[in-house]
């Protein structure tokens, strides 16, 4: 039995199964995490869905922004992009049951105490406990009756800065906008969404959020995360993993192993 936690796979099948491979993966008695960013760009959307679904228990991942884009093409909210390739998703007859299924995960998981799982980051200052209660908050909406107007309304870049008085449609904003698209920090904390640039590339205004200190995270804890490509893996300090490694643009996918930590690369 052993644990693996994959980088986005954005509907590229044959690349993450050629990927679990190298490590013999068994889907019944090995778990497999995601990182999110499940479909989109990729060639296989569709068909990746059934491969992780059919894996029952033994698959789990968190929301990235391509997951939840899809729920929102479900319910009228956005139209889909042709460079998405998501025409044979939406069009199968199993379209309904896949977002019925990604409405029950969450944006920020534990994989053991000391490994937090979310798309794109933790905010600072944001604790593991504060991530967990703040994903579920969005985990107790998403799975009701009021899903649909939340992936409606969360597409904006406003709210740009946490507070703990944040309420409504602006607390779930920045609290999906920063488990899913967040890279850069300004100077006061405020999520900048722009620049996707490696950090060396970046304006001198700018910070990765991993980057601002953040006391709540111990050396022990690691913060698992995806969604920029262009980090290639880097982020210079232990605590945070970055596994998105850019598969879908002619780059790598990575899986980690939980208990040694290794990487291994397709």
């Amino acid at each position: 039995m052993a644990d693996y936690i994959v980088g986005d796979i954005q509907g590229c099948l044959s690349g993450l199964k050629a990927l679990l491979s190298k490590v013999d993966f068994n889907p019944l008695s090995d778990t497999l995490y995601a990182v999110g960013d499940l479909i989109g760009r990729g060639p296989d959307s569709l068909d990746t869905l059934a491969y992780l679904h059919a894996m029952g228990d033994n698959f789990q991942t968190v929301l990235g922004n391509h997951d939840l884009n899809l729920l929102a093409i479900y319910c009228g909210g956005r139209r889909a992009k042709k460079a998405d390739k998501l025409d044979a998703l939406i069009a199968s007859v199993d379209f309904a049951k896949y977002c019925h299924w990604l409405r029950q995960k969450p944006l920020a998981m534990h994989i053991t105490p000391n490994i937090l799982l979310t798309h794109a980051g933790l905010y600072p200052n944001w604790s593991f406990a504060k991530a967990l209660s703040l994903s579920a908050e969005i985990s107790e909406t998403l799975r009701g009756e009021q899903w649909q107007h939340m992936v409606k309304m969360m597409y904006g870049d406003e709210p740009s800065r946490w507070t703990d008085d944040l309420t409504g449609d602006a607390r779930q904003r920045f609290i999906i906008n920063a488990f899913t698209r967040m890279r850069f920090l300004e100077n006061d904390l405020r999520l900048e969404f722009e620049c996707k640039l490696p950090p060396r590339d970046a304006p001198r205004s700018l910070t990765p959020w991993f980057v601002v200190n953040n006391s709540t995270i111990d050396a022990q804890q690691k913060v698992v995360f995806g969604h920029w490509a262009a980090l290639n893996g880097e982020t210079h300090d232990e605590r945070f993993i970055a596994l998105d490694t850019g598969f879908v643009w002619g780059g790598h996918m990575t899986l980690l192993c939980v208990d040694s930590l290794q990487l291994i690369q397709k």
